[in-house]
């Protein structure tokens, strides 16, 4: 049985036009607390703006945010493709979005999420973090949920395995390998020296 696809609310942000480029550009933008990004896809022109910091921080924490965009009067529904991030500071250095119409269908790369936990004495390895799934762009799921509770050693589960969300389709390899259930490792701590016996005689 499929799980109930979760739908996103669509994040209001008003956007404006950019029309200068260049790091410079992107300083500037920065300093006055927006985010420069760029909107593509169904064959239009790129459209390069600037975003409100504050607000579209937040609304793009969760995976595949949906995004309502009026920029300068003309409204679009957007999908956050990618992200770029200060490697140090970790603040947001510019925005990817794709232009997307509601009941369109669109590839996006869905977190698997753990629940539960396995038999004693067996340890989970996740090999996967995400599954590449085809949904509709406007009721995009969250996650995608493995049961794991009491799963013993030699167990396996495979993207052929997974309950998917209502509506959405698998696109990755059905024999791709998520989550295997193996015995903890031994450490190996290597050989013991013995001591010197407290009455052996010092090397000279």
């Amino acid at each position: 049985m499929a799980e109930k696809a979760v739908k996103k609310d669509e994040q209001k942000l008003a956007a404006v036009v950019r029309t200068e480029f260049g790091k410079g550009s992107a300083r500037r933008a920065r300093r006055a607390n927006q985010i420069p990004a760029v909107i593509y896809g169904h064959g239009a022109a790129p459209i390069h703006i600037a975003l409100p910091e504050r607000q579209t921080t937040r609304a793009v924490r969760g995976a595949n945010a949906l995004l309502t965009l009026d920029i300068q009067g003309d409204v679009h529904l957007a999908l956050v493709k990618d992200i770029q991030r200060d490697p140090l500071l970790q603040i947001i250095e510019h925005i990817d979005l794709l232009t997307v119409r509601k009941g369109e269908k669109v590839i996006v790369d869905v977190p698997v999420v753990l629940i539960g936990e396995v038999a004693p004495g067996a340890v989970t390895n996740q090999e996967e973090v995400t599954i590449s799934l085809e949904a509709e762009a406007t009721n995009l799921p969250k996650h995608v949920e493995v049961d794991i509770a009491g799963r013993e050693v030699g167990a396996h589960i495979y993207a052929a395995d997974l309950v998917l969300p209502a509506g959405s389709v698998l696109l990755a390899d059905p024999e791709l390998l998520i989550v295997n259930i193996s015995e903890p490792e031994e450490q190996d701590l290597g050989e013991e020296t013995e001591a010197p016996a407290a009455d052996a005689p010092a090397a000279e």
